[in-house]
């Protein structure tokens, strides 16, 4: 009778050579769907010129209030209102809103943080004033006017 040998040696090496395609085609779509977020204007804006400009450089520290006529006038009629991030609220809830803005940044950058405040060209200066006394009180004194470019002389 002749002998069979056994094979006892099984292979168990798992492929790898599709992997670097499968990771970039995940890296690939992930690019193309992730969508940046940006803030829906539930306020009208007609930033006013400048007549001097300064660039900042750290845009991480910096919080954005808009200033102006709600586009749904119907909804909260025509007194200007002011925007933080997607809400409308009032100036008496910008204590709360720099708190929390505060809070998501790290406890050596709370007391650099800067408020950019894009007003309307045709908002008067009462809603403004208000406002500042608001970010007095909650010790944010950084306000940044934003405008959209320098005056030609």
């Amino acid at each position: 009778m002749s002998k069979f040998k056994k094979k006892n040696k099984v292979s168990e090496n798992i492929p790898t050579s599709a992997l670097p395609d499968i990771i970039f085609m995940l890296l690939f779509f992930f690019m193309v769907t992730t969508v940046l977020r940006e803030n829906e204007m539930l306020v009208e804006q007609k930033i006013p010129q400048a007549t001097q400009l300064q660039k900042l450089e750290k845009k991480t520290l910096i919080s954005y209030l808009y200033v102006g006529k709600p586009k749904n006038t119907a909804m909260y009629g025509t007194e200007p209102r002011i925007q933080a991030n997607d809400v409308l609220i009032n100036t008496s809830d910008i204590i709360l809103w720099v708190n929390q803005e505060k809070d998501k940044l790290s406890e050596a950058e709370r007391d650099m943080i800067t408020i950019s405040l894009k007003a309307d060209r045709e908002v008067k200066m009462g809603p403004i004033s208000d406002i500042q006394f608001e970010l007095r009180e909650v010790d944010a004194r950084r306000v940044l006017y934003a405008s959209v470019g320098k005056v030609q002389n």
